[in-house]
């Protein structure tokens, strides 16, 4: 999902009055409103602040937007105060932004409006350690809730309870104002107390919860005396828990889905479609371990597109996991799962496999994700690569690179999740090769296009 196109197509002027299409819609009397704000988290925040300047104009009072380093564009915003910071690691340049954001949220008034964009990232670029934390306990305890293998959701349940900002912290701050919340999510199911770890969502997590993850993972011993003090503290009672569903600050909060993975599927597949592809859209979200999730997709595709006979494109979406472990090397969820599929359909003809992280980058990468087919292993055999090693120590970032099989788009500005696209036909006689279907993937007038629309 394009976030500029996203937000237009949800945010107007009617006759004076912000209409916002969602299900109920929202509409909101100007003349009614003292003061207009922005605040905007994740990396889609600097286009999604764009279209919102473009709707409202100089009726915006002042904003401020956190976005990943190196996602800001040429176009300047007038109200909106954009502060980069690094991601997928907090820095203090999200603490200062995170700042700057509750001091806005905590200035608001009952007849002022809040605009808040969320979208995928916001969790690691919006960092205000809760009392008694430094940045470098939320550091600590990030790194290794990367690499423990835990699902988002938990990542996230324990994030909103050593922050002072996120699970619904924020519709405390901005109570008694009115909250239209403009969303694209980049997580399973769509849940908005997930999606950035929930800034102005109810949080049906709790202390105990956060607790049992880092338990349950066993890494409860690998974070700072600090955190564990703090959530201990919360299991006593003597914190305060995050707000719970029910609690009168999300009266005034209205939210609003702009984007979403089943819409970049859709839109993979009307451009497969054009290229005379009979398409399989998978519902059931790509989700667990990545390797895991490789053998399951190569072999739906194995069965799908030997008994079709066509030229079929199979997509998929979700976001994967990794168990890193002590020891790594680099890459991502993306080339993880490229690199397992690599092995599944080794010596399979007419079979292409991409996996991609719609926002352009995967893990602490340069890459989107890779792209392989049934002669990579051989390939890879041949230049003296060994897969089986660069899977088993998490190295397929250099193993990708030495064969040239990286996906690199650039920073796309947006996260929807992830993209796994297969390419097929075993009725194609001598065009059944990986250069064959990845012309097709780069023949659209840009290769994001596939998930940017």
């Amino acid at each position: 999902m394009e976030p500029y196109a996203a937000v237009h197509r949800v945010l107007c002027l009617e006759k004076g009055d912000l209409f916002v299409r969602g299900n109920p819609p929202v509409t909101r009397r100007l003349a009614d409103i003292h003061r207009v704000v922005v605040v905007g988290l994740g990396k889609a925040g600097y286009p999604m602040a764009r279209a919102v300047e473009d709707v409202l104009g100089d009726r915006i009072a002042e904003g401020v937007a956190i976005i990943k380093e190196g996602h800001r564009e040429d176009v300047q915003l007038k109200a909106v105060e954009i502060c980069e910071a690094r991601h997928p690691e907090p820095d203090a340049r999200g603490v200062r932004g995170a700042n700057k954001i509750s001091s806005l949220l905590s200035s608001l008034r009952e007849d002022d409006l809040v605009i808040a964009l969320i979208s995928g990232g916001g969790s690691a670029l919006f960092c205000q350690p809760a009392a008694g934390l430094e940045l470098n306990d939320i550091v600590d305890l990030n790194r290794v809730l990367l690499a423990s293998g835990a699902a988002i959701d938990e990542i996230n349940a324990v994030r909103k309870h050593v922050s002072a900002v996120k699970g619904g912290r924020c519709a405390q701050l901005a109570s008694p104002a009115t909250v239209v919340e403009l969303t694209l999510s980049d997580v399973v199911g769509d849940d908005p107390a997930t999606i950035a770890s929930g800034p102005f969502a109810p949080d049906p997590s709790t202390f105990a919860e956060a607790h049992d993850i880092l338990c349950r993972y066993g890494i409860w011993e690998q974070v700072s005396d600090a955190v564990r003090q703090v959530i201990q503290a919360g299991m006593r009672g003597t914190r305060s828990e995050t707000p719970k569903p029910g609690d009168p600050v999300f009266e005034k909060v209205y939210r609003v889905l702009c984007g979403n993975n089943e819409l970049a599927k859709a839109f993979a597949a009307k451009e497969a479609e054009k290229r005379g592809y009979k398409v399989d859209v998978l519902k059931e979200p790509v989700a667990g371990e990545a390797r895991v999730a490789a053998r399951s997709l190569c072999g739906d595709a194995i069965e799908k597109i030997r008994g079709s006979g066509e030229r079929t494109c199979m997509i998929s979406g979700g976001e994967t996991t990794v168990s890193l472990g002590e020891h790594y090397g680099k890459g991502g969820r993306n080339q993880e799962l490229a690199l397992a599929a690599a092995l599944e359909i080794s010596g399979q003809p007419g079979l292409t496999v991409l996996s991609a992280g719609t926002d352009g980058t995967d893990g602490p990468t340069d890459a989107a994700g890779a792209m392989v087919d049934g002669k990579t292993v051989s390939r890879a055999c041949d230049a003296g690569l060994n897969p089986e090693t660069a899977l088993l120590e998490h190295d397929a970032y250099p193993f990708f690179a030495s064969l040239n099989d990286l996906v690199i788009t650039g920073p796309t500005k947006t996260n929807v999740m992830d993209l796994q696209i297969i390419l097929g036909g075993f009725g194609l006689g001598r065009h059944e090769s990986k250069a064959f279907h990845a012309a097709q993937i780069r023949q659209a007038p840009r290769t994001r296009e596939l998930w940017s629309n």
